[in-house]
């Protein structure tokens, strides 16, 4: 069916901004390992300007975590980001990470934190590693892990990814940002690179379960391809949304991070749209079809061929 209108995203105004949540300048603490409601490790640098998850260096990570857990039912999270560095094209990684997940400040190979995670991953992958792709990379991402995935790097996550778009993000002389809304059991992305000062829809999809409880964090890797991976902000908005009564009784820190697909994300490919659909029939495909259609074609010949022949003689033994 038609995908649905994308979600309005808020103005980022002060109303429903929740500071606890919410990452800004001037960085409390900046320089030092205690900043009230925000924990770091790793290569993470905290300067007046930007928190640098991992310098233009090979094989860093870092990441930044929020203290407080988050028991919004409905929320909306702002991410100003730089990605920059001295590789030039295809010569630069690996990526970035947004996340909102049960464990938080445990370092692991998903872009630099932990893999079989519970929750919500947005992932802004900057370097192709499967070479057979047919996506354009810097491409995001989203994954709903409730422990049991693993993120697979040498496919760039295509087996658990919900959905994607290509996001020209990197190395831009503008100010770059990125939305993530989730309200109702509906995920929005939305990115604003382009220097339009407007959101461009990247994923929409429903049927998302994520529970109340869990950590937003951002986090970087570099292997041997490396960039600048800089937050300069993060701002969590509350999103005042009336829910059925039935929801007054469920227990949302309970939920178990899911997604109602109607198929499997492995059914899943490329399409230029930035959405999903049914795989085309092309390369190998349509060669098996061709094939198909040609042995069919000279079974049909020759199957045709005997009955002519036998109806031939038949008609001899009557003269």
């Amino acid at each position: 069916g038609p995908l649905p209108a994308p979600a309005e995203l808020t103005d980022g105004n002060s109303e429903h901004l929740k500071r606890e949540h919410s990452l800004m300048k001037p960085y409390q603490g900046a320089g030092s390992a205690a900043m009230p409601l925000w924990d770091f490790q790793g290569s993470t640098m905290v300067t007046s300007q930007y928190v640098r998850l991992t310098p233009d260096e090979r094989s860093r990570e870092g990441s930044i975590w929020n203290r407080v857990p988050c028991f919004l039912k409905d929320w909306e999270l702002h991410v100003h980001f730089k990605i920059h560095g001295a590789g030039k094209k295809n010569l630069h990684g690996d990526g970035l990470a947004l996340w909102y997940t049960q464990e938080r400040l445990v370092p692991g190979p998903v872009f630099g934190s932990k893999d079989n995670f519970h929750g919500l991953a947005i992932f802004l992958d900057t370097y192709p590693n499967d070479e057979a792709t047919e996506r354009v990379f810097p491409y995001i991402s989203a994954m709903v892990n409730n422990g049991s995935l693993t993120y697979d790097h040498s496919k760039d996550g295509r087996w658990t990814e919900l959905a994607g778009c290509t996001a020209d993000l990197r190395n831009q002389n503008h100010d770059t940002f990125l939305a993530i809304r989730y309200s109702r059991g509906r995920l929005t992305v939305m990115t604003d690179v382009e220097d339009k000062n407007e959101w461009k829809n990247c994923i929409d999809i429903a049927g998302v379960q994520l529970p109340t409880g869990y950590f937003f964090g951002a986090s970087a890797g570099t292997g041997d391809l490396s960039d600048n991976h800089d937050i300069i902000s993060m701002k969590l908005f509350q999103l005042m949304v009336e829910h059925p009564l039935e929801d007054e009784s469920v227990d949302w820190t309970k939920i178990e991070p899911s997604v109602s697909l109607l198929k499997s994300p492995k059914d899943n490919v490329d399409d230029p749209t930035g959405n999903f659909r049914s795989g085309p029939l092309t390369g190998w495909k349509v060669f098996l079809l061709l094939l198909c259609a040609l042995l069919g074609i000279i079974v049909c010949a020759v199957v045709g061929a005997v009955v002519f022949q036998k109806r031939q003689e038949r008609n001899k033994r009557f003269y």
